[in-house]
């Protein structure tokens, strides 16, 4: 019999006790048994994984958002083992990326009829150890909305409470100069955002980053906006759309971008920073690319 690990976060955005119920009834119908995990802290999905794959663990789900997907797959890294994503928080970028429905119940379908695929992953190496991001790596103004956007309004308003933070961080937008080095290559820009993209969707469908970006392409695409003012912050973010729809990028005065497999990100003064939604610290740090390094069920 296929067993399963479902990973929950009670306190992400759209979790809810009845979910896991759901899909323990449809594993159950198909043949499959499941054990159910709760989190109650940062670490705990990444532990649980770990003790998962241990025991012989066939796939790894988690019903929770970015940020809890996120350690568990970190302890995937590397396995055979996949993870199967159903969306529970307030974004869930990773799996709009992948095009997993936004229903739980739909999403849990996966698990069973979905096919496994090979994705990459960003990591950057921190003082208390290896970080993964599947989406983006932020420095600057996006992570000061994640940072400031309190849980309780997630969960009453769900993305819609990252625009009003949004809103209220926009009138203090201010670049800093910054060095930034794509393989051994740097150069200097101005910039209130810097983003380390792995995925070419922020906001999927609707805010594409560049067309050419996939998640399994084996590099990372920088894109660093220069903006000193809520005009220039809503000019350089209609820019970015723009170029999302075309098959021709260009760059301009306050629109810089790369690509490479290692990139540093270096601010003259600190800037917050931000993995898939969640703050981790702050700048400089470095991510580099981690090829195919993760299965997932995918539709």
């Amino acid at each position: 019999m296929a067993r399963a690990l479902l990973i929950t976060n009670p306190i992400a955005a759209r979790t809810n006790e009845s979910t896991p119920q759901r899909v323990a009834r449809y594993l159950a119908r198909s043949g499959w048994s499941l054990d159910v995990a709760l989190t109650t802290g940062p670490e705990d999905a990444r532990e649980m994984t770990r003790q998962a794959i241990t025991s012989g663990v066939d796939v790894v789900a988690v019903f929770a958002g970015d940020g809890t997907t996120m350690q568990a797959a970190a302890a995937l890294v590397g396995t055979e083992v996949p993870l199967a994503l159903i969306p529970g928080g307030t974004g869930n970028l990773l799996a709009g990326n992948l095009r997993i429905p936004a229903s739980p119940p739909r999403a849990a379908q996966i698990l069973m009829s979905g096919r496994r695929r090979r994705i990459d992953l960003g990591r950057v190496v921190l003082p208390d150890g290896e970080h993964y991001f599947g989406v983006a790596a932020g420095a600057g103004v996006d992570a000061q909305v994640m940072g400031s956007t309190a849980t309780a309004d997630k969960r009453r308003w769900g993305i819609g409470a990252y625009w009003a933070s949004t809103f209220r961080v926009l009138p203090g937008l201010r670049s800093t100069e910054c060095r930034i080095t794509v393989d051994g290559t740097p150069f200097d820009v101005r910039a209130a955002l810097v983003l380390v993209m792995n995925c070419g969707e922020m906001i999927p469908p609707l805010i594409r980053i560049r067309p050419d970006i996939a998640i399994d392409d084996g590099v990372l695409d920088l894109v660093a906006v220069t903006a000193d003012s809520v005009w220039e912050g809503i000019r350089g973010l209609c820019r970015v759309v723009i170029d999302g729809r075309r098959a021709v990028i260009r760059e301009t005065p306050y629109l810089r971008y790369a690509r490479g497999t290692r990139i540093t990100v270096e601010p003259a003064d600190q800037l917050p920073v931000q993995f898939d939604g969640d703050p981790v610290g702050v700048t400089p740090f470095t991510a580099e690319v981690v090829p195919g390094c993760l299965t997932v069920m995918a539709p």
